[in-house]
Parts: structure tokens; sequence; C-alpha cells
């Protein structure tokens, strides 16, 4: 695979394996083949996607053309999405995704620890205790010593400047880490695959926002002016730095390119103290390399005579520089450089290696049917050899020569071997801990996703030389609007049974209808379902037997479920008996246009929560924001919701509604917010309940969202178990119609809260307070006004992470809030 990896990361416009291929300019390759010359790496290191400076990413990949990554020790499954109802594991998917997009565009490798995003912390201390300090700690040595960095940079500083106790963390033990790393003594089971090293330095990449005055002639500082044109790609280092930012999509980081100087500072944090300039002290160049004089020699030359109009011609000096690279006895260059000058190769050749699918996905036994589409173009003599997959037991003898522009196309079935692994993202392979992700194979811990699922070695003469390239088996199709569109090739179980919800809720003793579909992902398939319940609870039924004849096919079954008086909170679980194998897995599809599309197998299962609910009114209006699943969780506790689109905000039609509920992030991301708020004020003065959840004070769409002023803030309470104070302790809200007692606030995740009003009107009651350890009460979670004849509240209660966890107090809580006014 490492031919694969070196192409995604040599040519930085190129697209990974799993979305359209992308040839690089000839301006692009000569950017590589330049590159040849430098022998330098730089590892950036935060706490989560987004924390990454891609403006330093950016120039150090294209202007130093320095081997350059990024070690996100998270990847961000405790953040908030804004491009759909995702979070936890499958943010996580989504946000690796963005972080890989982004690396596409800006020329940079990426890394990850083992640590999960578990939410926002306010101290270093509980971030590493939750995560398993030791654990990363020695992921990042093992990053270290893989990547073997000259100069690690830290986005954030050590001490209470970084904010997040994340990010506190990270620069930490990023600082321990690199001095562990060349400590034999240290983690010494990793030294099997790997050699201790030693970095030249780490630093610091200062932020304005914490030291607003920094200088370069500050004691320990350098600065560098990062906003380099870089001419073979026709872009900005910042330009370049912007396009990569926008990737994170999901957190809502567009970014605009600006062109010009951009000073970047550097405080020192340990190791050898730079005094000019971050990379000085050590060698980039071949000097650096024992007996590498022919190579530097054959390098300068290929850089003198590099054709733009015809880099095919490179080809001969380039076979040359394969001959000299193998002689090196320095095995780490050795290996990174021969796979760049490989990678070179094929791009000056124009050469277009393709193994497609006739589907997406295949199970293990099955047949899948290939075509390979093999073409040269340039006048290079070059053969295809033979074509081989380990997992397939194949080695195809094809002897071809590839004449230019002469396209060779062969098709080709095998046999999915029955031991084949399913394509489940590996960190989810198993259950972690809150802080931690299951991974016990060394090799796999720091890389970012799986190896393609099928991977062909492509074995090619060119001009006498053998070349192995490895290329992924990917779908190919076409979309009559987008065009050629990719996906990535998938091994997956033969059947799937998904609940139709993942949350049961009883509010009473009430039969209730559950319904799962089983969806056939290979022809011909039987079995028998079975689900089963926990104590306490009734099954009408609880065996099924299947026949479903082909791939695609889908059975809906649906069982009636009754709590009785025993029953207990619990899991009802599914799986499908054929023959000797038992099927336990659901499916989730992750589709997004700027990431490959993504499958993730949970368990098949739900959640069942009894709950003593009792609520007032049944219609209620919901106006989305950011993605979240509330309305789909309040219709499961029996409200009738409609989702409101901007033709429905008149205020005769919304007088029809007891509540009207505000999305996540609504007020950040509507852009028509701004006209549809005063209607929706009118409806809450004329009788209604306007209930607004949260939103940050970055980037509203409108300030005039309230009756009263109020004035947002970054408050949160991030401790899920603070301790709650009644305000008010009568409050109609917390007695109407469900009593909430201390217990309906137990068993809350990740947290109380976020970005809760800093300052509002006399007007409004402040209802609840809590904080977290060693911090002042934050009152500002649930402000309610009286607004003529009606209410309005504003809450930033995390009612959209505690109604998917099952969580009955939340349930309770926001009932009464949607309740209010309905008399």
């Amino acid at each position: 695979m490492k031919k694969l990896l070196v192409l995604i990361f040599l040519f930085p416009l190129s697209l990974a394996f799993s979305q359209k291929p992308n040839q690089p300019s000839s301006s692009e390759i000569f950017l590589s083949v330049k590159k040849l010359n430098v022998l330098g790496s730089v590892l950036y290191l935060a706490a989560h996607p987004d924390d990454e400076n891609t403006r330093f990413i950016s120039y150090c990949a294209n202007e130093k053309l320095y081997n350059t990554a990024y070690l996100a020790l998270t990847r961000g499954d405790g953040g908030q999405n804004l491009v759909g109802p995702e979070i936890r594991e499958e943010l996580g998917i989504i946000r690796t995704q963005e972080l890989l997009a982004a690396r596409r565009t800006d020329g940079g490798q990426q890394f990850f620890t083992r640590a999960i995003d578990f939410g926002y912390s306010k101290t270093s201390s509980e971030t590493q205790e939750i995560w398993n300090r030791e654990k990363v700690l020695a992921d990042i040595v093992w990053v270290i010593r893989k990547f073997r960095p000259d100069v690690i940079v830290s986005r954030f500083p050590v001490g209470g400047y970084g904010g997040h106790g994340h990010h506190i963390a990270s620069a930490e033990l990023g600082v321990e880490a690199f001095t562990k790393a060349a400590d034999k003594t240290a983690y010494p089971e990793q030294l099997k695959f790997v050699s201790t090293w030693q970095a030249q330095r780490i630093v610091v990449n200062t932020g304005r926002w914490w030291n607003k005055d920094i200088s370069a002639d500050d004691e320990g500082v350098v600065a560098h002016d990062i906003g380099s044109y870089v001419e073979e790609l026709g872009l900005s280092c910042n330009e370049l730095a912007s396009l990569s930012r926008t990737m994170h999509k999901s957190q809502g980081f567009g970014s605009t390119g600006k062109r010009g100087t951009h000073e970047e500072f550097f405080e020192h944090l340990g190791g050898v103290q730079a005094k000019e300039s971050l990379f000085e002290g050590y060698s980039t160049s071949w000097d650096r390399v024992d007996g590498s004089s022919n190579v530097q020699k054959t390098v300068s030359e290929l850089i003198a005579n590099y054709s733009i109009s015809e880099p095919g011609k490179s080809i001969g000096i380039l076979l040359g520089l394969r001959n000299d690279l193998k002689k090196l006895k320095d095995e780490y260059w050795k290996r990174i450089k021969l796979d760049e000058v490989d990678a070179i190769i094929k791009a000056c050749a124009g050469l277009y290696l393709e193994a497609k699918c006739n589907d997406f996905s295949a199970t293990p036994g099955d047949s899948v049917h290939i075509e390979f589409e093999l073409i040269n173009r340039s006048d290079a003599k070059i053969s295809i050899l033979s074509i081989s997959s380990d997992l397939l037991g194949s080695n195809l003898q094809v002897d071809s020569a590839l004449a230019n522009n002469q396209k060779i196309e062969l098709k080709e079935s095998y046999i999915l071997s029955t031991s084949a692994k399913y394509s489940q993202p590996y960190w989810l392979e198993k259950t972690g801990t809150l802080g931690t992700y299951d991974v016990s194979n060394q090799e796999l811990i720091g890389t970012p996703e799986n190896n393609p699922a099928i991977v062909f070695e492509i074995t090619i003469d060119v001009e006498g030389q053998k070349i192995v390239y490895s290329i992924p088996l990917i779908y190919k199709w076409n979309d009559p609007v987008k065009g050629e569109q990719y996906r990535p090739f998938a091994i997956t179980p033969p059947v799937f049974v998904n609940f139709s919800e993942s949350i049961l809720i009883f509010a009473d003793d009430n039969n209730k209808v559950i319904d799962l579909l089983v969806k056939s992902a290979s022809d011909n398939f039987s079995g028998v379902v079975k689900i089963k319940a926990p104590k306490g609870w009734q099954l009408n039924k609880s065996e099924w037997t299947i026949k479903l004849e082909n791939k695609g096919d889908e059975q809906k079954i649906t069982a009636i479920l009754k709590p009785t008086s025993k029953a207990v909170d619990g899991v009802i679980t599914a799986n499908v008996a054929s023959g000797d194998s038992r099927y336990d897995m659901a499916l989730s599809t992750i589709e997004y246009d700027h990431i490959p599309t993504q499958l993730y197998f949970p368990k098949s299962e739900a959640k069942l929560v009894y709950i003593d609910l009792k609520k007032k009114g049944s219609l209620v209006g919901y106006i989305e924001g950011a993605g979240d699943v509330i309305p789909q969780s309040l219709e499961i506790i029996g409200y009738d919701v409609d989702i409101l689109q901007e033709s429905d905000i008149e205020l005769e039609n919304l007088k029809k509604y007891g509540s009207i509920v505000l999305g996540i992030r609504a007020l950040n991301t509507n852009e028509r917010i701004g006209f549809i708020m005063p209607v929706l004020l009118d409806y809450a003065k004329a009788g209604g309940t306007l209930i607004l959840q949260y939103n940050t004070k970055h980037r509203l769409k409108t300030d005039n969202f309230s009756p009263y002023p109020i004035k947002l803030s970054r408050d949160r309470v991030t401790e899920e178990d603070a301790e709650v104070m009644y305000l008010i302790p009568f409050h109609r809200i917390l007695s109407s119609p469900n009593k909430i007692t201390k217990a309906d606030f137990d068993g809350w995740v990740q947290e109380r809260g976020l970005y809760f009003p800093g300052e509002w009107d006399e007007k409004y009651d402040a209802v609840l307070g809590w904080n977290d350890k060693g911090e002042e009460r934050k009152d500002g979670s649930l402000l309610v006004a009286e607004y003529g004849k009606g209410h309005y509240i504003y809450t930033g209660i995390s009612f959209f992470r505690e109604l998917p966890a099952g969580v009955p107090g939340a349930y309770r809580l926001l009932t009464n809030i949607i309740s209010y006014g309905n008399e």
C-alpha cells in the first residue's frame, strides 16, 4: 500500500482512492520532482479535526516541500454537526474524512491516536484521566517514531491558554512525547516496528487570541512569513489553506482565500532552541544521507532538464535515479524517495490504472466482477506484466505492451474469500471506554482509516525496470446530473437488521408497535430473524423466517412490545441466523458530497426506556437548524411534529401549534431567519409558546431573535453530572405536567448544556443553575418569559444529545417546556 499512500500525499490536489482520480498537471509533477531534493519532516499536533493551522501545513508541504503531517489526537466525535444529524461515532467518521479531504487539498498526511473526543473539558487533568493518558502518550510517541519529524509544532501552549482541556492536554502530552520518543526504555514494544527518534525541537504555534502582542523580538520566538505563492499550483499557501479549511463543513468552517504575506509565530518548548528559523540546525538535503552523492547529482539533473510540455521525457532519468536510490543504506529515506520516484514515473507517463467493480459491495464468499482499465499516455516502453490480489488469491499474468494512448481493458471474476474482513472502521470494531478506542494492533494505531477493502498489485515493466503499483478496487457509475461518480468498494455482512428507532420510549403500559427492516446484501439469502427483549418486556412474536432473493431486497418485520410491571430499562436486540452463522449488525450509510461515502455497521439493537411521562398539547411546529433528531424524538413520545418551511411561517397558520421549536443553531444556519423571526415573535405574543435551542454568538444571521434583550456567551457546563440548582423552585415549568426532581438529572451524557446566555433582561425567569467544579454558577441555561398572551423560552440545555441517548429526565423536562402555556 505504500505507493498508493505516496500518490495521495505527493500531489496535493489529487484525490483519494475513494473519489474520482485526478491526474496531476505537468507543473504539479514538477513540484514533486523538486521535492525529491528535500529531506525534511514537520509534524503538527493538536486535539481535534479543525484545530490544525492549514496555512502552516500548506506552507510546509508546498513551499518548503517537507513531509508534513497533522496528528489530531481525536476524531472529533464529541462536536456538533452542521451538515446532518450524525453525532458521536458517526460524526467521528465524518470528521475523519473531512480531515483526509483537507490533507488531500493542502498536501499533508494525517494521523490519529486512540483518544476519543468525549465532549468539552475544562481541564487537562480531567482530559488525561478520561483518555487514559498512558495509551494516548504511547500513541503520540508511536507516530513520532514512525513519521520521524525534525520539528514538532503544537497548536496550543502548555498551561491554561489553550482553553479546552483537550487542547491543553495535547500540548502537555506532546512535550512529554518529544522526549520519550528518543528513550528506548519508553514503550519498548514499539521498537519491533520502528526505531527511537529525537526531533530537533518542539515549539508552539502561538495564536494571537492568547498573545496579541507576540513579536519575533521576544525571547524564544521565531517568525515565518507563510503567505508564499506556489507557482506550480497557481495558488498561494493562504489560498490553498482556505480550500483545505473549507473541508471542515460539518463544523461550518468555510473559508475565504487570502493573498499576500502572513506571519506566524513559534515559541520554544523543548529541544534545540531556534534562533532565526524554525528549520535551522539540521540538514534537509541529501547531505543527511551517507553515500547519496550520485542521488543528489541525478536529482539536480532531473530538475534542470524537466520539460513542462513533455514530462514523459524525464522517465529515463527517473529510472536511473531508482537505481541510485536502491544502493542507499538508509532504509528510511530510501523507501520514501523510491515511493516518490515511482509515483512521479506514473504521473509522467500519464499512466492510468483502474479496477472497478460492478457493485459497491460484496459479502465474503460472493463473486465479484471486475473491469480493469490500463493506459499509458507517453512514448515510454511500458508493459503490464501481472495483476494480483492476496485477498482474492489471484495472480493474473497479462504480459501486454501498453502502446501510447492505446487502452487495455480486461474483465475478470473472482470469489471473495469467506475469511474476508468487513469494512467496519477499524477503531469501531470493539467497544472502547468513554475516552479511548480499543485498538490493539500496533500497526493500525495512528492510521486515519482502513486500507481499501480489496487491493490489486499491478506489476509493470518500464524500460526494463519492474515497478509495482497498488490500486484499490472502486465502484464507479454515472449520475445524470453530477456525471462520473466514485465510492469505495466495501465488504459487508450478507444481511442487516435495522430497528426503525434507536430509542423506544414507553410512557405508559400500552403496547407499542416496533418496526425492523431486514435488508439483504447478497443474493438468495434466507434465515431466521430473532428478537430478544430484556426481562419484564413481552413480545407477541420473536422469530420470523425470511427469504430475500436479490441483493438489496428488503423485508419489513413488525412486532408488538409491551412493558410489564417488572419492566426495566434495557436493550432489545436482533440477529439473523443462517446455517451456522449469526449476523447482528445494522447498516448506517453516511453520504455527503464533500467526502467519500462511508459505511458503518453498529449493533442491531434499540434502547428501551420506560418513562413516567405526561404531556399537554399534541401538535408541534419545528424549524430545522443544524442537524439534530429532536423532531423524531418528540414523535417517539407521541407528539405530531410538522417541519415548517418559510412558506408556512404566516401568523394565522402558526396559531394551530401549541408550541414552535427552533432547532439547534437555527440562528446561525438559516439564511432566512431574519425574515422569519418577527412572525415567530408575533406568534408568541398572540398566545403561542416559542422555544429556541442553543446558538453561538459567532455568525448570527440576526440579532433580533428575542422579545427582550438576551446576550449570548460561551458559558457551558461540561460535567454531565453537575449538580442542578432550582433558582425558582416552584416555577410551573418544573412542575407541570411532570414534577421535575433531582433524579431527572441523573444519567445525562457528555454535558449539561452549552453557549448559555450570559446576560438577559429582568423580564426573564432564570429557572436552573449549575456549574462545573471550581467555577461560578451558570444561570442562563433555561430562560422563560411571558410575552403578550404567550411565552418565549430560550434554552442551551443539550437536549440534542440527551434525547438520542434516551435520558428519561431530559424527555420529561423538554416535555414540560413544550407543554408550557398549553393549559
